[in-house]
């Protein structure tokens, strides 16, 4: 089946990094409202402080765990640290969470900034209209 054949849904929406969020929100293309922005805001730094409060439980994932002498136990504790720090490894995915998340939280923050100031410009604007019709 051809890319023009596949259902919209089963398409992978690209996601954004926290840069190209901030620059977006920086150019006024992403805006949130005050309420919405803190509860993402607050979501995001529970990941954070959950991820500092557990950095040194697991940072022993970069250890080899003791399974023994025997080389397939040797195999199995060295493949267990691999996959663990390898480019998609657990510890180097929450590294880049735990660096990246913050960079969301100030696009979300300008994001509010953005909202505010888009509603003060719609208020101004219907306020020019006549109301008495």
């Amino acid at each position: 089946m051809s890319d023009e054949e596949q259902p919209q849904q089963a398409k992978q929406a690209r996601v954004l990094s926290g840069v190209e969020m901030k620059k977006l929100a920086t150019n006024g293309g992403f805006a949130v409202d005050e309420n919405t922005g803190d509860r993402m805001i607050q979501a995001l730094q529970g990941i954070i402080d959950s991820l500092e409060q557990r950095w040194s439980a697991l940072e022993q994932f970069r250890q080899s765990p003791l399974m023994g002498t025997a080389p397939t136990a040797r195999w199995v504790s060295d493949l267990m640290v691999r996959t663990a720090t390898d480019e998609a490894g657990l510890l180097t995915q929450l590294q880049a969470a735990r660096s990246e998340l913050p960079t969301y939280i100030e696009a979300i923050k300008l994001a509010k900034a953005n909202y505010r100031q888009q509603d003060e410009n719609t208020g101004r604007t219907l306020s020019t209209y006549d109301t008495q019709a």
